[in-house]
């Protein structure tokens, strides 16, 4: 396995190859026909004597070899990338580029409208829009798997960065024509009425219920549900109340007989943060990116 038996160009071909998870995409990625990636492939399984990658429905799966040799090669050919991405400019609108963000849903609804009329410029970049574990987060950021991840403020390594993307206050919402809201919403009516609280856990309190409890006072989850579209549904056809952030809020209400009002209580913001790993964060096409991501308005 000398390394002057190796074409270094190969190495490329498996890194993204365990990018993209697929020969098809990875030839797209590389600007190379199939034929030739699975030609490379062939090369690297006979240079390793490993299949590298097997084939799980229509993913590309690495093998543990595989896996130990991205995680001892990656450091590697991140510095030789960076060193050569030092000499190449990234012009966007004259290279073709697919960048993978991390999204949920919500976050989906309000930053990839903003984003691909930004993007209208450039025909040729393309956007993968995934919802992942937020444990496997800083994972893919490592593998380049994704290329930034849009979410709350979490708890990451020091090979992860991240900055304050956008703050966001939450409201309540409730159908037009509520009781509960006809004389204004204070704090007596929005703990009389019974809410709807969106989460992915199937137990404990919201942020808005630890701001309530500082207050002394708890107010009644008649509906705990996933996703904020199918709670404000449940809104606009009862008497429950909602509390979610403004900016999501706001788009369904546009198209909805429901109210955005103020909390009855000041509440938390909140923080949206942009991550990425610190490997690539030099990347020009990267750079290009993040900068774009950071000027995308606060506001619909």
């Amino acid at each position: 396995m000398a390394l002057n038996r190796l074409d270094l160009n190969l190495l490329h071909v498996f890194d993204t190859i365990y990018r993209e998870g697929s020969l098809t995409r990875a030839a797209r990625a590389l600007h190379l026909t199939q034929p030739a990636v699975s030609h490379s492939l062939a090369r690297l399984r006979d240079h390793f004597d490993d299949p590298l990658f097997t084939r799980q429905g229509n993913q590309m799966v690495p093998t543990p070899l595989a896996r130990r040799f991205l995680e001892s090669m990656r450091p590697g050919l991140n510095q030789v990338q960076s060193a050569v991405n030092q000499f190449h400019a990234f012009d966007p609108a004259s290279q073709r580029k697919t960048y993978t963000l991390g999204l949920r849903d919500v976050l989906e609804s309000t930053f990839l409208p903003q984003l691909m009329g930004k993007l209208a410029p450039y025909p040729d970049m393309e956007i993968v829009s995934q919802r992942i574990p937020r444990r496997d987060m800083e994972t893919q950021l490592a593998a380049g798997k994704l290329d930034f991840a849009i979410d709350v403020l979490l708890p990451v390594s020091n090979q992860t960065s991240h900055e304050l993307l956008r703050q966001d206050r939450l409201v309540v919402l409730a159908r037009k024509g509520h009781p509960a809201i006809k004389d204004g919403l204070d704090m007596p009516a929005y703990l009389k009425a019974k809410h709807v609280l969106v989460s992915s856990r199937t137990e404990g309190p919201g942020i808005e219920d630890f701001e309530l409890s500082r207050h002394g006072v708890q107010r009644s989850i008649r509906l705990r549900c996933q996703h904020y579209y199918a709670a404000c549904r449940v809104v606009e056809n009862s008497d429950l109340l909602l509390t979610m952030p403004e900016t999501y809020a706001r788009i369904i209400a546009e198209r909805s007989e429901i109210e955005v009002m103020s909390p009855p209580a000041q509440m938390p913001s909140i923080d949206v943060h942009l991550y990425w790993h610190r490997a690539y964060e030099r990347e020009p096409a990267l750079v290009w990116f993040r900068d774009l991501l950071r000027g995308l308005p606060q506001h619909q």
